[in-house]
């Protein structure tokens, strides 16, 4: 629904519900409260504005449908998504993945911060390779959940490779350093999915990937 604001600037006190019951509970698990009644003092206690909610409201409504989750960081920010995410209607909780799918699977983006990165799952079918590219400054995790997979790498300046053979039955996670070309290789005979985790949200312009072979 539109929101309409006459006072952007209006200052507002807002203190979360379950800071309020806990201060509740405090009181009544004590036994220093005189005669049956006390006062008690729900913290903390955030100063903002009518605006500046909105806008966190609107930024985490937006970034939801993008997989783009706001600056949890920030404590108010947090407990206003969660607010918000307690309001949506049963039906509203699912939102399709994009499917990005070629001859060795699919992959879609699960979550992006510009905080923490993003996360993003695919699928590489039996025999298929993913990578075989760098990364100045990007870094990443690469986690294998189902099949098996081995995982190469190869050091730009002086060729020095490892190799990692895993396996979902046996989760590992494997760190990808800049300057190391990498890939990631089904070598069983199912699906193999992995859960891959960057530095850095992906930017199509500036995207810090240089295909070279392992």
């Amino acid at each position: 629904m539109p929101i309409e604001i006459r006072d952007p600037s209006a200052v507002l006190q807002l203190v979360y519900i379950d800071d309020v019951v806990a201060a509740i509970e405090r009181e009544l698990e004590s036994s220093n409260g005189p005669g049956g009644f006390s006062f008690a003092e729900a913290t903390p206690v955030y100063e903002t504005s009518v605006g500046a909610v909105a806008d966190s409201i609107r930024e985490i409504h937006d970034g939801r449908l993008s997989g783009l989750i706001p600056d949890l960081s920030n404590d108010l920010v947090r407990k206003l998504a969660s607010t918000y995410l307690s309001y949506l209607d049963m039906e509203n909780i699912s939102i399709p993945a994009v499917m990005r799918r070629d001859e060795r699977g699919w992959l879609f983006e699960l979550v992006k911060s510009s905080m923490g990165g993003q996360i993003f799952v695919s699928t590489t079918k039996p025999g298929k390779k993913r990578g075989n590219h760098y990364h100045d400054s990007k870094v990443e995790k690469f986690c294998v959940v189902k099949g098996k997979a081995r995982i190469s790498l190869k050091r730009i300046n002086d060729g020095k490779r490892v190799e990692y053979n895993v396996d979902g039955e046996e989760v590992r996670i494997v760190d990808i350093p800049p300057g190391y070309t990498h890939s990631i290789e089904n070598i069983g005979n199912q699906d193999c999915v992995t859960i891959f985790w960057a530095n850095e949200i992906f930017d199509s312009s500036h995207s810090d990937t240089y295909s070279c072979e392992v």
